[in-house]
């Protein structure tokens, strides 16, 4: 599977915003749903937000109302819109794509820092 590959993580201050950007480009396959997963220092990988071809959408609970996923089917884009973000947010941050073919593939990661 082709992996996605994501962009616009780094360093903000608590309270700020950051806008991840995750993009799949010359797969076979077509796209069922895709999502954002975080992985903090010393913890397992946990999902943030998932949304389907259809636009469906789910969210972690400590994030719900701050943060909002969106998807550009046309693109094989999806983004993930993160405001007033605080410290216990800093991890990398994965972007996940499940094919309609039952694979799916991981993008390598981009780190977000919320310091203090």
């Amino acid at each position: 599977q082709v992996q996605p590959v994501e962009s616009g993580g780094g360093l903000v201050q608590a309270g700020g915003s950051l806008r991840l950007s995750c993009a799949v480009s010359g797969s076979r396959f077509s796209i069922a749903a895709m999502g954002w997963y975080r992985q903090a220092l010393g913890k397992q990988r946990e999902l943030v937000a998932h949304i389907t071809s259809g636009g469906s959408t789910n969210y972690a609970d400590s994030v719900k109302g701050r943060f909002t996923i969106s998807r550009d089917n046309a693109r094989n884009t999806v983004y993930l819109q993160m405001n007033s973000l605080k410290p216990e947010d800093t991890a990398v941050y994965y972007c996940h794509v499940a094919y309609t073919s039952g694979g799916n593939s991981w993008g390598k990661g981009t780190l977000v820092t919320v310091s203090s």
